[in-house]
């Protein structure tokens, strides 16, 4: 492991591996519970169905549920601001990486690499927009 092409590969791969760790980190802890609306959604049909609730009982286990998500969210609020800062700093290392990498491909290999990015940053935000959309139809 002497060689120096090695020694940053290998440091290229750990970076991008605790890059990824961390961002996956923070987006189970920021987005998750947007996602999660979901799944609350299909449980909460499943749940009607096959227990055959009456609509008075339907009705009372929607308000339970939602008020355990506003009880959930709330013990959330107090730490946002340090996943907010995890997530940056998670963000400035991805970055970092990736510019990282830029430098060991040739040009047609970079200009795909941005292809790819932009594809997954396009994907991100069309997920991000339909869960904001979610949370915000979630919180009336």
């Amino acid at each position: 492991m002497n060689n120096p092409k090695s020694s940053a590969l290998l440091f290229l791969l750990v970076a991008l591996l605790a890059g990824a760790a961390i961002g996956i980190t923070a987006d189970r802890m920021l987005f998750a519970p947007r996602r999660a609306h979901h799944g609350r959604e299909d449980f909460r049909k499943r749940m009607a169905e096959e227990l055959d609730l009456t609509p008075t009982q339907k009705s009372a286990i929607d308000s339970l549920m939602m008020e355990r998500h506003r009880q959930i969210v709330a013990l959330f609020k107090p730490i946002k601001p340090q996943l907010d800062s995890i997530s940056g700093a998670a963000r400035a290392v991805s970055d970092s990486t990736h510019q990282q990498i830029r430098r060991l491909l040739n040009p047609e290999q970079q200009t795909k690499l941005e292809e790819m990015r932009a594809a997954a940053r396009r994907d991100m935000e069309k997920s991000r927009h339909r869960w904001d959309s979610t949370a915000k139809s979630d919180s009336r």
